[in-house]
């Protein structure tokens, strides 16, 4: 089974694919996608939508398991990022790709083993959970890892 991870953002937007296989997780494709602050943002959306697409169609995953993000002080940030997520969810669906949704807490728990894990020790767990064979500059792109592990740790429980 394949799964893309995405941690979602309009600046950055975290991008993996994992495959479960029966013996271990590979990681088959990584990336922290970033839009140009100066494009309006529509523009921006329209470019996270195109790169998601493209990594659908190159990897073709079974399942993308999505972030779900809970903001509870920048409503500005809360909507853009609601809009990512919109754009993620149609592409994903127009792809026929089923989506599945993971809290911050859950992320933390299945990789860190902790619901309150840090960054840092999530990061630091992701490299005794699978071959990271490249330089990670983001931590988008560590979360979008971590959220395609958590749905291989669960998705054994929702079928």
């Amino acid at each position: 089974m394949k799964i893309i991870g995405i941690d979602p953002g309009y600046e950055r937007l975290g991008i993996a694919v994992v495959e479960k296989t029966t013996q271990k997780e590979l990681l088959l494709y990584s990336q922290c996608f970033q839009t140009d602050s100066k494009l309006p943002f529509h523009e921006r959306l329209l470019l996270l939508g195109e790169e998601l697409q493209s990594v659908i169609t190159k990897h073709k995953p079974d399942h993308l398991a999505l972030e779900n993000i809970f903001f509870n002080t920048n409503q500005k940030t809360a909507m853009d990022v609601a809009a990512v997520r919109g754009v993620i969810l149609y592409v994903a669906r127009s792809k026929n790709v089923q989506t599945f949704e993971y809290t911050p807490p859950q992320i933390k728990a299945a990789v860190g083993g902790s619901g309150r894990a840090s960054k840092k020790e999530v990061a630091s767990m992701l490299h005794h959970l699978i071959d990271i064979n490249k330089e990670i500059r983001y931590d988008d792109e560590y979360d979008a890892i971590a959220v395609a592990l958590t749905h291989s740790a669960f998705c054994g429980y929702r079928f």
